[in-house]
């Protein structure tokens, strides 16, 4: 089975000390990504551990894939215990990154520890440096970019930094790369500022033994590149008013289903102010979205779909400007676009401000740098619902994904068993039902389809390709890609979502966990049908034999 090459990269940051282990067996079985460092941080992270403490690691793993250079590979895995949810979380990130962490050599790098000065970490293919950069005390992250570009001509493809928000312990800090591009849920980026790592920059010229099978590699990228896809032209903003229309734009903190600004903030109104093209590495899809406001001069990348709903609609903001500003923010700021918008929605909520975008954009501020009202709210709304006087829209302490489990009833039984909490790429049950293909009404008997679904999201997440790759990394191609059968393949999915549960089970969760803050068909029933397709048990926890197989290395 095709597979990621070379050792992990342990970097202690309090010691001061990095080590090399060799982790060909654990990538034998897991491959690499999400599945290696899931196993990993299984395995070396106590389950009683503090997210904000020294014990905390975090996990930055690439996949056999990006060693190639096909279409929907520029991406990377990072993994961690979340200060948001309590439980283990993985984020995806795109950009420009990949390449050059592949360089280094190593397959994974772990951070531990806790430093007691503010730091730069330097990986190359020849060893690691540590920088003291007390000058970048509360810097954003296009300021960290500068700096490292100056000093060490290392660009913002080079690196992974956090701004203030991680450096101020916001529970949904995000780590950017490439300056716009986010690792976003469940913030990774309060634990790096928990352990005062303000960058990590990655360099080196190392070529890992990975032979990529061709054909399918260049019919994927060839595909990728003649494609006829609003997607290339308006990202996902362009599903804006057909979710709006159909469906459910969740609109001023869940209130109302559809909004009626949504023409003023989709895909059109983002397209007119795209300037250029936008891509990760190695892709010819090329789907982000570079945007300029020519009479404020505002640049920025976006807003992508989720960030129209959660600093739009959730807030009754309907001028694109205001979006894009609010994007911006959060991308300098270094925090998920998701989770702020819907918190400051819950705040406009309860002072009765929908609509004023300038008040939202002065808590976001605030949020990032703990400052007033924003050391509230930079808890997240699972926290600090009680105080606001509003309803607590998350699920194990995420704020939900714009997709509105209200109406689609099995992306609402994703939301309740996903053990990252309320994400819709856990699963993505929401294209299921957007095109038909289930019927958006009752969760009974979607079980198993969400089963496949969880691990087939796992398992992209770990060889690694983008999720808008699912299309043209049909089953055939990945069998022929990983030299092995679909199934297996699967298989090593299902093996890292049953980890990250038996983890978040040893930390306390349990079926009372698996649950909604609304109400929706027989979801006590089909969580039971969950739990036996997963073949779990009642309680919603992890069976003995289920994680009986080999461990991944122990921590010394």
């Amino acid at each position: 089975m095709l597979h990621a090459e070379g050792p992990l990269l342990t970097v202690d940051v309090d010691e001061r000390t990095a080590r090399r282990t060799d982790i060909d067996e654990l990538l034998a079985d897991a491959i690499g990504g999400r599945a290696a460092a899931t196993a990993l941080a299984h395995e070396r992270i106590p389950f009683d551990a503090d997210p904000f403490g020294p014990e905390n690691r975090v996990y930055v793993s690439t996949g056999p894939l990006q060693q190639s250079r096909m279409s929907f590979t520029g991406r990377m895995n990072m993994t961690g215990l979340s200060p948001l949810t309590d439980g283990l979380v993985s984020a995806n990130a795109g950009g420009y990154l990949s390449r050059n962490f592949v360089g280094t050599g190593i397959s994974t790098l772990e951070i531990v520890g806790q430093s007691d000065e503010l730091l730069a970490v330097h990986v190359t293919d020849s060893g690691v440096e540590f920088e003291p950069v007390p000058d970048l005390e509360g810097a954003t992250v296009p300021e960290t970019s500068e700096y490292m570009t100056e000093q060490h001509d290392l660009g913002p493809e080079h690196c992974i930094a956090i701004g203030p928000a991680g450096e101020n312990l916001v529970r949904f800090a995000s780590v950017m790369t490439f300056d716009s591009r986010a690792f976003g849920r469940g913030g990774l980026g309060a634990v790096l500022g928990a352990k005062n790592v303000k960058c990590v920059t990655f360099e080196g010229d190392a070529e890992p033994p990975v032979e990529i099978p061709d054909p399918p590699e260049s019919e994927i990228h060839r595909e990728a590149a003649t494609a006829d896809d609003r997607m290339r032209s308006q990202g996902t903003a362009g599903g804006t008013e057909f979710i709006n229309d159909n469906f459910s734009l969740p609109t001023r903190y869940f209130r109302e289903y559809e909004f009626e600004g949504a023409a003023a903030i989709g895909g059109d109104a983002v397209e007119e102010k795209k300037y250029k093209k936008g891509a990760c590495s190695a892709c010819a899809y090329a789907c982000k979205l570079p945007t300029r406001d020519e009479e404020t001069g505002l640049e920025t990348e976006g807003p992508e779909f989720e960030t129209i709903y959660a600093f739009g609609s959730m807030q009754g903001v309907d001028d694109v400007v205001d979006v894009m500003q609010s994007n911006e923010l959060c991308d300098t700021l270094g925090m998920d676009t998701i989770s702020a918008g819907v918190t400051v929605a819950a705040y406009l909520e309860s002072e009765d401000a929908f609509g004023d975008a300038d008040l939202a954009h002065e808590i976001t501020e605030k949020i990032a740098r703990r400052e007033g009202i924003g050391d509230l709210l930079a808890e997240g709304v699972d926290r600090t619902h009680d105080e606001l006087g509003v309803e607590n829209y998350t699920v194990k302490g995420m704020e939900f994904a714009a997709h509105d489990g209200r109406v689609l009833h099995g992306q609402g039984l994703s939301y309740a068993v996903a053990n990252r909490g309320a994400d819709h790429l856990y699963a993505s049950m929401l294209s299921l039902e957007y095109s038909g293909e289930l019927d958006p009404q009752g969760t009974l008997g979607k079980a198993e389809r969400l089963v496949e679904r969880e691990d087939l999201a796992a398992f992209l997440d770990t060889g690694i390709v983008c999720v808008f790759g699912r299309d043209y990394a049909t089953p055939d191609r990945l069998e022929t890609l990983f030299d092995a059968d679909y199934d297996t393949l699967l298989e090593v999915g299902a093996r890292a979502v049953e980890l990250e549960r038996h983890f978040n089970n040893r930390r306390g969760f349990d079926r009372e966990d698996d649950d909604l803050p609304y109400e929706i068909p027989d979801l006590d029933e089909a969580i039971g049908e969950y739990y036996a397709a997963r073949g779990w048990n009642d309680d919603g926890t992890i069976p003995t034999r289920a994680i009986e197989s080999p461990p991944a290395p122990s921590a010394d």
